[in-house]
This record gives structure tokens, C-alpha cells and sequence, in this order.
């Protein structure tokens, strides 16, 4: 049982990170670039970035009881479970706070386009935070590869 939780603690790593970065680095910017749509584009990595943001909720939860389990009181001196903790912390900021933020934006906006709109700074100041607060998410993901076996030792 012990091999299977750490098979899964590792896959956990594996698609949250690895999801992060083809997402947001290699599906949206082909979006952007392949489709003469910039609505339709950012329609689609939307829905994108708010899966990864599901799956990297579902994976920080794994993680954090794998961590615990593995090290009960100590864990909170491990550098791999505030790595975790604060991505989780980061997707759930941009899942409950930010997005909602945005897609309301969006609704007001209505029957325009939110960047055709008198609202576009504000949606694009809020595009901008989810941005740095994505990429801030994206590096500590990549740390996290690097120090995912510290979490099994």
C-alpha cells in the first residue's frame, strides 16, 4: 500500500504541474495564435485554466494528507508541504476569488464585449493579478518537481 501512495503522490505532482505549464504555456498560446477569435480563444483557455485549477485543488488535497500521513507533526517543517500548501492557497484564489471576479465582469459588460466595454481596465487589471498569480503558481510547481522526493523520505 505503501508503493501505491507514493505512485500516487508523485502522479499528483505530475498532472498538477505538469497541467499547469501545457496549459498555460504551450495550449493557451496556441489558442491566441491559431484562432482568428480572441473571444473564442480566451472562451476556451478559460475553461482550460479553470479545469487545472479543479484538478490542482484535487491534487493539493492528496498531497497535503500524503504529507501529513508521511510525517504527521513534523510535516509543517517541510519545505515540500508549504510549496504545496501555498500553490493550493494560489488555485484557490484565482477558483473562488479571482475568476468569479472576472466572469462577472464579463456579465456586466453584456452586450458588449468586456474589452469593447467601460469596464476593460478593470478586467484587464484583474487578467493581469490571475497572470502573476499563475505564473507565481507555474515556478513553485517547478520547484516542487525538484524537491518531490524530499516528501517520501
Amino acid at each position: 500500500m505503501r508503493r501505491l501512495s507514493e505512485a500516487l503522490y508523485l502522479f499528483a505532482i505530475t498532472l498538477w504541474v505538469g497541467g499547469l505549464w501545457a496549459i498555460g504555456y504551450m495550449a493557451a498560446p496556441v489558442l491566441f495564435a491559431g484562432l482568428g477569435d480572441r473571444q473564442l480563444a480566451g472562451m476556451v483557455a478559460g475553461k482550460l485554466f479553470a479545469l487545472i485549477g479543479w484538478v490542482g485543488l484535487a491534487c493539493a488535497a492528496w498531497l497535503l494528507v500524503f504529507l501529513v500521513s508521511r510525517w504527521g507533526g513534523r510535516v509543517v517543517r517541510s519545505a515540500v508541504f508549504w510549496l504545496v500548501f501555498v500553490m493550493a492557497l494560489l488555485a484557490a484564489a484565482s477558483q473562488f476569488g479571482i475568476q468569479p471576479l472576472m466572469a462577472q465582469l464579463k456579465l456586466d459588460a453584456l452586450p458588449r464585449e468586456v474589452m469593447e466595454s467601460v469596464l476593460r481596465d478593470r478586467f484587464a487589471a484583474w487578467h493581469g493579478i490571475s497572470s502573476i498569480l499563475y505564473l507565481v503558481q507555474s515556478l513553485l510547481g517547478l520547484w516542487l518537481v525538484l524537491w518531490s522526493g524530499r516528501g517520501l523520505r
